[in-house]
């Protein structure tokens, strides 16, 4: 009788290599997920944005960044505590719930094309929708065999004073990385508009490289006898197509992507004045130092931290040849209106709201530049003081 129960204990006791492996892998993967998303939750923010667009819940934008740090945190808490084995039944029950409702968001964006990106890991590693379902499928699997399993999952802590210390630390730490980077900017920036890039070289296909090739196809109707028939325009070059008098091109050309090429880093900057007028090329390759104020769009941001900015910068240029400027997509009587409002020293210039968003992701933003490379840049919370900006980039070109 004892040498049984003794059997039954060893029995109870052997390890769970599967369920192992699946919490060692899961965890890690949502602590990384987390950790990449909250460096930069209002980026996720935008992402989110998509995805309530594509399901009608555009009221839910002003709250989007808010959504990102709760989700950022949860998959960071669940992704430590499943590793620690703490609270397995909440965790097992928020991870399945969890990857049930990406999976089908991921398929839902590759099948009907809706989102071109699932911002799983951020900016960090872009993944198409394909990939990003195929990622979910894989978690999908090993979170089921760590539900299934749930109850085999122990404790590496056994106090449960201290358990739960270490837990509230883990909620604390993930909601705090969170809410500090969108308040002052992400620890690591991703986007092309990072300090120490040109964004002139960024803006062209460099030498060597070879961009998307595409294929135009030719519909085609042959006039005596009504047949139809698709060509591209490879074809329809070599064989001297249009020697045919019989054939003639219907409707407008489909244009096919056949080979990837080397994304331009920043595509799609255009920067214009109030008529329209491109200013592109001359403010970012001005070869003093520009001040850009980003405030993509002026009926949210903080207007305090927009007038704190421009006395500063008005104390500048009083003895620095300082460019400044306010870049927005907001409309120019919005822009004309808060300019007489506040007194402002900067020119005004608009963007398309999508550029604007990768330059900084605060409402307003600062970027320093010079030759078109950024010197620097600040959420309005962390713009330092005239002297500060004097001492460590002004003057140190006098």
């Amino acid at each position: 009788m004892a040498s049984e129960i003794v059997n039954n204990h060893n029995k109870s006791q052997k390890t769970n290599y599967l369920l192992w492996f699946a919490r060692l892998f899961t965890g890690l993967l949502f602590i990384f997920s987390g950790f990449i998303k909250a460096n930069d939750p209002t980026g996720f923010g935008y992402k989110l944005e998509e995805y309530f667009h594509v399901f009608h819940l555009d009221a839910l934008n002003d709250y989007a960044t808010t959504i990102a740090v709760v989700i950022c945190a949860f998959e960071i808490i669940l992704g430590v505590w499943l590793l620690l084995g703490f609270y397995k039944r909440l965790v097992a029950w928020g991870l399945l719930l969890l990857i049930i409702f990406f999976t089908f968001l991921t398929f839902y964006s590759a099948f009907f094309e809706v989102v071109t990106s699932c911002g799983c890991f951020g900016d960090a590693i872009p993944l198409t929708p394909w990939q990003s379902f195929g990622k979910d499928l894989v978690l999908l699997v090993l979170i089921l065999i760590i539900f299934i399993y749930r109850n085999q999952i122990n404790p590496l802590i056994k106090n449960s004073f201290s358990r739960g210390l270490l837990a509230t630390v883990t909620a604390v730490i993930s909601f705090g990385i969170g809410i500090y980077t969108v308040n002052y900017l992400p620890f690591i920036d991703f986007l092309p508009y990072k300090v120490g890039n040109n964004i002139p070289a960024l803006m062209v296909l460099p030498k060597g490289k070879e961009g998307d090739v595409y294929e135009q196809i030719y519909n085609m109707k042959n006039v005596k006898t009504g047949e139809t028939k698709k060509i591209t325009d490879k074809i329809y070059m070599s064989e001297k197509v249009w020697e045919d008098t019989n054939w003639e091109i219907i409707g407008e050309p489909e244009s096919r992507l056949i080979k990837k090429g080397y994304q331009i880093p920043i595509p799609d900057l255009l920067i214009t004045d109030a008529e329209g007028n491109d200013h592109t090329q001359e403010i970012i390759n001005n070869p003093y130092y520009n001040l850009i104020i980003v405030a993509k769009d002026l009926s949210k941001s903080n207007i305090d931290a927009i007038e704190k900015i421009n006395k500063i910068a008005t104390t500048l240029t009083e003895s620095y040849n300082l460019r400044i400027v306010l870049l927005t997509a907001s409309s120019s009587e919005e822009s004309d209106y808060l300019s007489d409002k506040l007194h402002l020293i900067s020119e005004v210039f608009y963007a398309d709201l999508i550029p604007l968003k990768s330059m900084v992701r605060a409402n307003p933003g600062i970027l320093l530049l010079k030759s078109g490379t950024v010197i620097n840049k600040w959420h309005y919370n962390s713009f330092p003081e005239a002297k500060e900006i004097e001492d460590q980039y002004l003057s140190l070109d006098k």
